[in-house]
This record gives C-alpha cells, sequence and structure tokens, in this order.
C-alpha cells in the first residue's frame, strides 16, 4: 500500500513544473549500459547486508541482489548525467559518491525487490526538492548546487538540516542540547549519521517507512522535526548517560 500511495503521490508531482525543482534528462535504463560496470566494495557490502534485511522482513526474492545491484548501478549512470568535474584529493568529491546509498536500497525494500519500479520512482522523485535531503548521492558534485558549495565537500543536509536540528534542539529541548555541549561532540554529527543511513541500524523497518513517507507527503522541513523526536524520545537515557 505504501509503495503504491509514494509512487503515485510521486508520480503526480513530478509533473507539475511548479513542484519540479530539478530538472532532469531523459534516462532509460537497460541492462547493456551497466554489464561492464561494477560495484565498489562498500556498495557489494551494503547490497549483502540490503539482501539479508530485506530477506528477513520478508521482502525480497532469492534474484534480488542482481536487481538491486542493476538499480545501484543505474541510479550512479542516471546521476552522473548531473554532475560536475571537480578536481579536488577529498575522497568525497571522487567521481563515485563514496558510501552506500541507503535510500535506494529502502526504496527498493519498499517495492518488494522490483528494480523497475524503483528506478522509474527515482527519477521521477529526483526532481522533488525532497530528493535533495532524503536522497544523499542525489546531490553528489551536483551540477545544480553553486561550485563553491561543491568544492567544500559538505553536503547540503549538514549546513541545512543538522544547522535547523541544532537551532530547534537548543530551544525545545535545552537539556539535551548542554548534554551534547558538555559531551564535546554535537548533535548534528549523530543527525547526520541517521539521516545518510535512513535510519537503518536505529529504527524498526515502519519507523523508516514512516520517516521516508512522512517527509515525502509533507516536505523536507519534517526531516528536522523527526530527529527532533528522536533526541525527545531519547531525552532520559541522554541525561542519565550525561550523569554517569
Amino acid at each position: 500500500v505504501l509503495a503504491e500511495l509514494i509512487e503515485v503521490f510521486v508520480s503526480h508531482l513530478s509533473e507539475s513544473r511548479l513542484d519540479c525543482y530539478f530538472s532532469t534528462g531523459i534516462y532509460k535504463a537497460t541492462d547493456a549500459d551497466v554489464e561492464n560496470e561494477s560495484l565498489s566494495s562498500v556498495q557489494q557490502l551494503g547490497v549483502e547486508m540490503t539482501v539479508r534485511y530485506g530477506k528477513y522482513l520478508n521482502l525480497l526474492k532469492d534474484h534480488a541482489e542482481k536487481e538491486l545491484c542493476f538499480v545501484l548501478m543505474n541510479c550512479e549512470k542516471f546521476l552522473k548525467q548531473q554532475q560536475r568535474t571537480v578536481v579536488s584529493s577529498l575522497c568525497c568529491l571522487q567521481e563515485h559518491y563514496a558510501g552506500y546509498d541507503w535510500f535506494a536500497s529502502s526504496v527498493f525494500l519498499i517495492m518488494s525487490g522490483d528494480g523497475d519500479k524503483t528506478l522509474t520512482f527515482l527519477q521521477q522523485f529526483s526532481r522533488l526538492l525532497v530528493s535533495a535531503f532524503l536522497w544523499l548521492p542525489r546531490l553528489h558534485i551536483s551540477m545544480h548546487l553553486p561550485v563553491t558549495v561543491v568544492e567544500s565537500g559538505i553536503h547540503p543536509v549538514y549546513f541545512c538540516s543538522a544547522h535547523y536540528i541544532e537551532m530547534l534542539l537548543k530551544a525545545e529541548l535545552p537539556l539535551v542540547f548542554s548534554a551534547f555541549h558538555m559531551s564535546g561532540f554535537t548533535p548534528s554529527q549523530i543527525c547526520l549519521q541517521w539521516i545518510t543511513q535512513c535510519f537503518w541500524n536505529y529504527m524498526d523497518w515502519s519507523e523508516i517507512c514512516h520517516y521516508i513517507a512522512i517527509c515525502i507527503f509533507l516536505g523536507p522541513d519534517y526531516q528536522i522535526y523527526m530527529c527532533i523526536s528522536v533526541f525527545r524520545h531519547l531525552q532520559q537515557d541522554i541525561l542519565k548517560h550525561t550523569e554517569a
């Protein structure tokens, strides 16, 4: 039901010029285009974890690994059309996105391992503003960003979402904010980890689905409210750890 709901919602928005924040080229996913491509060791490990988790949730069948590799390689090729050429020694500014694509993997599980549906959804989704915040590889060395921002190697999620999380945390949960300040560890660091991993390993699958759906339906600012609500939920534990 969720898969169908987000598919229809995103398809409807992506056809509206007012809602399309990014312009994207036409891309047709084919096996021939990616058969000579290969995934990095980090991505291969991510694929194994995703397939294992998907089978544990009874969402994936036996051929899922090949299908997921097809999705990830096509995503990389599709997003590459919208990248700048940057000369830098920074690992995060190389041609390939340094980490694993947790968002695309989450959508793949929501779509029950259907690669074609996943790719169609991601291509339509990439036109919307929310894609910049939920799908981190979306803006990797992207031509949609100013050159200075790209060259800094800092993702907009860090100076947008994480910045507002810290501002709101100070106002809404001053004790939690103080606890972080005393520890010398910033809330934005842990939030960036949560957001990059789509809350995998932190929340149950149903909650991960709710997080993705809420941000798609209500807007990217709900990413910030979600993180604040998690800190509110963890407040007593955080304060107890601070005292100890």
